[in-house]
């Protein structure tokens, strides 16, 4: 269970540095590994992204200043990180619904966000369905967009892209090239950590595919890899997404597997993505 402490160890790292900038670079290193995957990780399972949780320790931590202390407002504003009290005003309404000033004077309700401490249970309860297939590399065509995985943009604007491909005819095109072993379109992320981009990763919407690339379409290859195949149930969003937590939370912590590091496949099949009885598949690189 080495990836458990090792997330951790991020989170006590983000504690311990929660008067100071720090950035999801310095906070991925404590867990060994890059910006986008850790980012992933932690979202999946606390349903919360790092720039929230932050925010929320912080904004917890100003609040019990003010209600325990004199200190003025405007150097726990600048404590916390902002450097306007209109901004740590802005901010502290946002969570807790009340004013610095009437948080100062108690005359409301406060929110408090916890430390996180990673406890991994071991339900079992729901068997997860999934298959170990190794694979040659292969390729995949599509179109890509750069996001940034500051301030949670990734997490914003990858399903405004899928929104565009199925307006603009993209996604049919792409059932219509497939011709490869996975007979689905695939989004897929690739991390930038080794480029000069280590901040911003590539999403791409794709179809396995071989031959001449297409008018209006990019190739990736997709390295060698043994896979994680997982079956996934249900109505999209909440079925892949609830697939992603079980993986994490349940199936990792009791393999003997790793997450490889190269791009990672969520394969979505013809049907309708909003039935109950829709299928798709979860593609995880293992080592």
């Amino acid at each position: 269970m080495g990836w458990v402490e090792s997330l951790q160890r991020a989170i006590d790292f983000m504690e311990g540095h929660l008067l100071d900038e720090i950035s999801i670079e310095e906070i991925a290193k404590q867990a060994h590994v890059s910006e986008f995957h850790f980012q992933r990780t932690f979202t999946i399972l606390t349903d919360v992204s790092v720039g929230e949780y932050l925010r929320r320790r912080r904004l917890t931590l100003a609040a019990q200043e003010l209600s325990t202390t004199d200190s003025k407002i405007i150097d726990i504003a600048l404590k916390f990180g902002y450097d306007t009290p209109e901004a740590f005003s802005k901010a502290f309404r946002r969570q807790h619904g009340l004013t610095p000033s009437q948080a100062r004077n108690h005359s409301g309700k406060l929110k408090s966000y916890n430390r996180l401490a990673i406890q991994v249970t071991l339900k079992g309860a729901e068997p997860m369905n999934y298959k170990i297939i190794e694979r040659d590399g292969f390729k995949v065509i599509g179109v890509k967009r750069e996001f940034s995985c500051i301030n949670d943009e990734n997490l914003k604007e990858i399903p405004k892209m899928w929104e565009d491909v199925h307006a603009d005819g993209t996604n049919d095109r792409l059932v219509q090239l497939n011709n490869g072993q996975i007979k689905g379109v695939l989004g897929v992320c690739v991390d930038k950590r080794e480029g000069l981009a280590p901040e911003k990763m590539d999403y791409w919407i794709a179809t396995e595919y071989e031959g001449d690339i297409p008018n209006g379409f990019l190739q990736l290859d997709i390295p060698a890899a043994k896979w994680g195949v997982f079956e996934v149930h249900g109505p999209m969003p909440d079925a892949m997404q609830n697939a992603w937590k079980q993986i994490f939370s349940e199936w990792f912590p009791s393999s003997q597997y790793e997450h490889s590091g190269t791009p990672e496949l969520e394969v979505y099949f013809d049907g309708d993505p909003w039935g109950p009885g829709y299928y798709s598949e979860i593609w995880i690189p293992l080592k």
